[in-house]
């Protein structure tokens, strides 16, 4: 497997190649559609990124402001509010911090706060100063595409291009170095039906034209519980897994997830039946 350096701010960086990394969802909110009020305190939130990181996970990525569909908008001030103490906390404990952010603003007060990586849901497309936030910081800068942007291609994989494309050019304007991009298909963002992203599951590896290290959210998403049958957003860890493992076959990278250890247990079953594998070529 080819090995890349993801390179991050404050003189960090990542190797992609081998070991699947993944990173462990914090959300500091009231209302997430997942885990919305558990990790509300800092006291809680701290406990649960100790408990991430001792499962495995390499990052821990930080939001404010559920993304969840009919979510209370939060002011900048609100959302820094909330995560800017984590941030700093981790980050003092030596821990790899990711902001969920795409306030431009936000997002350099983490980087200096110690965040090493913008992981932007809006791909640099609603407030695009985001990305001279992460060219100045030299921030890993996640580029995610969000169906609330479509291009409203009639084919899955053309309107990933179409959006990420535009993405790409605004962080290559602002002088992001191209070491620093990832790419994310944005995982049940109004991707209308599960066959939708299930379509996208299938035909992932066309992505990898792009270019660029990819990585994966699909933690808990609606389209899993409509294939397992699974209501409750808790029930679906291992249907969640199973789609890493899929994915990490067909080329992901890095995975965002709620169950850091069913993730990388399953992920590290992959890894070793991938190098076991015969070399192609």
């Amino acid at each position: 497997m080819t090995v890349r350096r993801w390179q991050l701010a404050h003189g960090r960086s990542l190797e992609f190649g081998a070991d699947a990394l993944v990173m462990g969802i914090l959300n500091v909110t009231p209302d997430s559609f997942a885990d919305g009020g558990r990790h509300f305190t800092p006291e809680t939130a701290l406990a649960q990124a100790a408990r991430m990181r001792g499962e495995g996970a390499t990052i821990i990525d930080v939001g404010g402001e559920s993304t969840r569909p009919g979510a209370r908008p939060i002011t900048a001030k609100e959302e820094q509010e909330r995560i800017l103490p984590i941030i700093e906390a981790l980050a003092a404990d030596g821990a790899t911090v990711s902001v969920d952010t795409y306030r431009a603003e936000t997002a350099r007060m983490a980087v200096a706060k110690g965040a090493h990586i913008v992981n932007d849901v809006w791909g640099a497309q609603r407030e695009p100063d985001i990305a001279r936030v992460a060219a100045d910081t030299g921030a890993g800068f996640v580029l995610m595409h969000t169906g609330r942007e479509r291009q409203k291609e009639p084919d899955v994989i053309a309107d990933q291009f179409a959006f990420l494309e535009k993405s790409i050019a605004i962080a290559r304007a602002a002088g992001v170095p191209e070491a620093n991009i990832v790419l994310d298909p944005g995982f049940g963002f109004a991707k209308e039906t599960a066959a939708d992203n299930l379509e996208l599951m299938a035909r992932f590896e066309e992505l990898h034209a792009l270019g660029f290290p990819l990585a994966v959210g699909t933690s808990r998403k609606r389209f899993v519980g409509s294939v397992t049958g699974r209501a409750d957003s808790d029930d679906r860890d291992v249907g969640t897994a199973a789609t890493s493992v899929i994915l990490r076959m067909k080329g992901a990278v890095l995975f965002r997830v709620h169950n850091v250890a069913i993730n990388v247990d399953a992920l590290r079953m992959t890894d070793a039946m991938l190098a076991h594998m015969p070399s192609q070529g």
